[in-house]
């Protein structure tokens, strides 16, 4: 038997008391979860259905940015590159082929190595951000592509670790804090497991036929590449079986958004993961908003993780505000009765009618992730679009988050920023008629009133506002203030503007009117009130802008 030297023996010991922090730091990691929060709320919901409606903070905001930016944005190719680049023959495959080569050989894991968000400057974007007049301002904590742009505890493949190496989340949180702005965080992730489903595949056609893509690999693949030590299945979450239809049509991960018609069901250890990441995050930076790119909750109704989820942050919150829930979450298409348990968010769209509940509608100047074509072919929102659909929303009780399309490098382009100038300067005029009102009796009158077109799933109804005339009105009251939104400045020649619901003798105003002023100018208005409407004249040569303008009624008591 070998006898070992007092020299090899302290070596050894050191070496296992180098290595027993780690070992122990492992054994926790893999055995420990995080903890519900227990209090007022359960996670049930029927218990959920005590949240009623948003706070305070919401319903006076009105206007919120995202910055829906994430490793998706290094090829500058648009939304769900990660998923469309495994799609042989689709747009994003082609350009992927030609810039990084076959998805066997480069797969999305190597974007993210490439993505550096190397002049990334939160401070300055949220100055900017300020200046337009948002009120919150929210992050992306993840994207269905399953990257976690925070510090994760229980992910691996996050933003610390790869990529940019810098908590992003953090980084972002302190800057709207520093500028006043409440912070909310969006979540994708919880559909990965059929999202990125085609990256099982391989070609069926040209020179690579049958060679698989990436999305099966596992960690020991990785040995002496650059990604050694990180399970690739950890990110793409492809170890089982694909769902029906997932072979061969592309349009199945829709039809499997609810979990149904034969779509692969996730096992227990990712559902358990998607919690204690979400559990994570929310104890770490305490958001005020949680956006979940989910109907009803995530993951449900084949888990109540999304409950026990919603129950935490509530918790947590009324802990953390002396007894009141200060938390929001939306959540999309939303039933009636889960709409007194969560905010309902609208995808690019509007609901016709004022609704009695606060809600939100989620849009883009762009695509979701930033595209270089859109920018090429000038296809951003206008200013204006911007405005008017804001304008519309609030008046049927509803907040706008929009989303700036960052570029790869965390910046936004000279063309965003012309944009958002246009946007501040009418805010810096009429945000009196924008923050702190509430939906008036009806929200408008005009053409474009009784134009509304109905929602599709989960929104994708909006407007582009470019024909607005002068008759579209849209209302909001404040205290015992009435604004009228004009959705256009009069053409030349027309010198007045007419509000029919302001009619005398109208149910809909029976106050006497004192005055009228528009916002920007340092006098009242002449004014008349027929059967016809209130009449109000406009001054002579007076135009702040291309957008629209903001009456101020007051009435006599």
């Amino acid at each position: 038997m070998k006898t070992l030297s007092i020299n090899s023996t302290a070596k050894s010991f050191k070496t296992i008391l180098w290595a027993l922090p780690i070992f122990l730091a492992c054994s926790c990691f893999a055995s420990q979860n995080e903890v519900v929060m227990e209090g007022e709320f359960k996670p049930a919901w029927e218990s959920l259905s005590h949240y009623n409606q948003a706070p305070d903070w919401f319903r006076d905001a009105k206007f919120g940015i995202w910055a829906h930016w994430g490793p998706q944005c290094e090829p500058e190719s648009g939304d769900w590159y990660a998923r469309d680049m495994y799609l042989e023959g689709s747009r994003v495959y082609n350009i992927h082929l030609k810039k990084y080569g076959h998805p066997s050989e480069f797969g999305f894991k190597d974007i993210i190595h490439r993505w550096k968000a190397e002049k990334w400057d939160p401070e300055k974007l949220m100055e900017v951000y300020k200046r337009v007049g948002a009120k919150y301002f929210v992050a992306l904590g993840n994207h269905h592509d399953n990257f976690d742009l925070w510090d994760s505890k229980y992910h691996n493949w996050n933003s610390v670790n790869l990529g940019p190496e810098k908590d992003l989340l953090a980084g972002w949180k302190k800057a709207a804090e520093a500028n006043g702005l409440r912070f909310g965080v969006s979540i994708h992730s919880s559909h990965a497991w059929t999202w990125y489903e085609p990256a099982q595949r391989s070609d069926r056609e040209g020179p690579q036929k049958g060679i698989p893509y990436d999305g099966k690999l596992t960690k020991t693949d990785g040995i002496d590449q650059w990604w050694d030590g990180y399970d690739p299945q950890e990110l793409y979450a492809q170890n089982h079986d694909l769902g029906r239809f997932s072979l061969t049509d592309d349009g199945a991960v829709h039809r499997h958004w609810r979990w149904r018609e034969g779509a692969s069901l996730p096992d227990e250890a990712y559902r358990q993961a998607f919690l204690n990441r979400n559990l994570d995050f929310i104890n770490k930076y305490s958001p005020d908003l949680v956006y979940y790119d989910d109907v009803s909750l995530p993951l449900w109704p084949i888990s109540d993780v999304g409950l026990k989820i919603a129950a935490h942050l509530y918790n947590k919150s009324i802990k953390e505000n002396q007894g009141r829930n200060e938390a929001v979450i939306t959540a999309k298409e939303l039933a009636a009765d889960e709409k007194d348990c969560l905010v309902w968010d609208v995808e690019r769209g509007v609901p016709p009618t004022i609704q009695e509940k606060p809600w939100q509608i989620c849009t883009c100047l762009g695509s979701w992730h930033y595209d270089r074509g859109i920018y090429d072919r000038g296809h951003y929102k206008s200013a204006a679009t911007v405005v008017r659909l804001l304008t519309d929303v609030i008046s049927k009780n509803g907040n706008i988050l929009l989303s700036v399309p960052l570029r790869a490098d965390g910046t936004f382009d000279e063309k965003e920023e012309v944009i958002l100038n246009e946007i501040a300067a009418w805010m810096a005029i009429n945000s009196e008629g924008v923050f702190g009102t509430r939906p008036w009796k009806v929200h408008g009158e005009g053409p474009s009133y009784a134009a509304s077109r109905p929602l599709h799933g989960l929104g994708f109804n909006e407007s582009d506002y470019r024909s607005s005339i002068s008759q579209d009105i849209r209302f909001v009251t404040k205290a015992n203030l009435l604004y009228a939104h004009v959705m256009a400045w009069p053409k030349e020649g027309e010198s007045s503007i007419l509000l029919k619901s302001l009619a005398k003798e109208s149910e809909l105003y029976q106050d006497e009117v004192k005055s009228v002023e528009l916002l920007g100018h340092n006098a009242s208005l002449p004014f008349s009130r027929t059967e016809e409407g209130l009449q109000v004249e406009l001054p002579q040569n007076v135009q702040f802008n291309d957008i629209s303008l903001v009456l101020k009624i007051t009435p006599s008591n």
